[in-house]
C-alpha cells in the first residue's frame, strides 16, 4: 500500500473543521480538490468519514476514534521533515497570532512588539480577542501564543507561569472607602461591586473568600473586560477588584484609586501557553522568549 502524506494531511483538516468547504479553506485548496481528497480517504480506510445530516456534517465513528491520533501523527511528520536549522531573526518573514488577555495586551503587548520589531522587521503579530467559551485555537495550530490567568489542562498544551500579581480594589476618587483609614472585609463587602469576566459570571474567588468569612457582596454588573469595568468604577461607586499589575498605566489615565484588598487570596498567576508542535521550532522559541521577558516585566523596557 503506497502512502500519500497528503491525504493525512486532508484527514486532519476534515476532521478539525467538520466540513468539505472549512477543509479546503483551512489548506488553501478548493472545494472540489478537497471532496476529492475526502473520496480518496474514505476508499483507503472504508468508511465514510463524515455523513451529512441536514444541513451540516457529523463524523462517523471511526472518524471521531482516530482524531487524535491522526492530529498526533501529522505532528510527528512534521516534525521529522521540517529543517532544523539556526534562526536568522533578521530574515524571518512570519505572522504569529497570540490571544492574551485584554489587559496584558495594553500593559505587555508593546515591549513585546519592541523588541520584536528590533529584532525581526519582518515579523508580524496579531492580538485576537479572547472568547467566552473555551476553544481548541491553540491545538489547531491557529493560535501560536496565549497569555491569561488560566493554566491549560490538555496534556498537548505546554504552559509556564510567567509571573503573578495581586489583586486590589479600585474606585473613583472621592469614593466612601478612599475616606476610611482602613477598609475592613466588613465594608468591603457592603459596597456594590462589579465584576470582570468574558463568560458573564456576577461571581469569582472574591465571593468565596467572603463565605469563609461569613460574608457576601452585592456585584450589579458583569464585564466583559478589565477596561469596561473600570469606566463603571470611574462614574459610579462601584468596586472592582483587578490585579494589580494590570492598573498601573488605567488607574492613572482615568482617576481612580487603588486600595488594598481585604480578603486572604493568593496571587493571580500569569500562564504563557502554547501547543506542544512547536516544541523545537526555532521562531516559535525566538518568540516565547521575547514574550516572556515582557510579561515578566509587566511591560516595562
Amino acid at each position: 500500500m503506497q502512502l500519500d502524506l497528503n491525504l493525512l494531511t486532508a484527514l486532519d483538516a476534515l476532521l478539525e473543521e467538520g466540513s468539505v468547504a472549512g477543509a479546503a479553506a483551512r489548506l488553501h485548496v478548493t472545494a472540489p480538490a478537497m471532496s476529492r481528497s475526502l473520496g480518496r480517504i474514505r476508499r483507503t480506510t472504508g468508511d465514510q468519514i463524515l455523513v451529512r445530516t441536514g444541513r451540516t456534517m457529523t463524523p462517523t465513528p471511526y472518524a471521531i476514534a482516530v482524531r487524535e491520533q491522526v492530529h498526533e501523527l501529522l505532528d510527528q511528520v512534521r516534525g521529522v521533515l521540517a529543517p532544523s536549522r539556526e534562526l536568522d531573526p533578521a530574515t524571518l518573514e512570519r505572522t504569529f497570532t497570540l490571544r492574551w488577555h485584554d489587559a496584558l495586551v495594553g500593559l505587555c503587548g508593546p515591549a513585546l512588539l519592541a523588541a520584536v520589531r528590533g529584532q525581526a522587521p519582518g515579523v508580524r503579530l496579531r492580538f485576537v480577542a479572547e472568547s467566552s467559551t473555551d476553544t481548541p485555537e491553540l491545538r489547531r495550530g491557529q493560535v501560536d501564543l496565549e497569555a491569561n490567568a488560566n493554566r491549560p489542562s490538555a496534556p498537548d498544551i505546554r504552559a509556564e507561569q510567567v509571573g503573578e500579581t495581586r489583586l486590589v480594589a479600585v474606585v473613583r476618587q472621592g469614593h466612601p472607602l478612599t475616606r476610611l483609614r482602613e477598609v475592613t472585609a466588613q465594608r468591603y463587602a457592603a459596597a456594590e461591586h462589579a465584576t470582570v469576566s468574558r463568560r458573564g459570571n456576577l461571581a469569582d474567588a472574591v465571593d468565596e473568600a467572603l463565605s469563609r468569612l461569613g460574608l457576601t457582596r452585592r456585584v450589579v454588573v458583569a464585564a466583559p473586560t478589565e477596561a469596561a469595568a473600570l469606566e463603571f468604577a470611574r462614574g459610579t461607586d462601584l468596586v472592582v477588584s483587578v490585579p494589580e499589575v494590570t492598573t498601573r498605566t488605567a488607574v492613572a489615565d482615568l482617576g481612580l484609586a487603588v486600595l488594598p484588598l481585604p480578603l486572604d487570596l493568593p496571587s493571580a498567576p500569569v500562564y504563557l501557553s502554547w501547543h506542544q508542535r512547536y516544541d523545537t521550532d526555532h521562531a516559535h522559541t525566538w518568540l516565547r522568549a521575547l514574550a516572556r521577558t515582557a510579561l515578566a516585566s509587566g511591560g516595562t523596557p
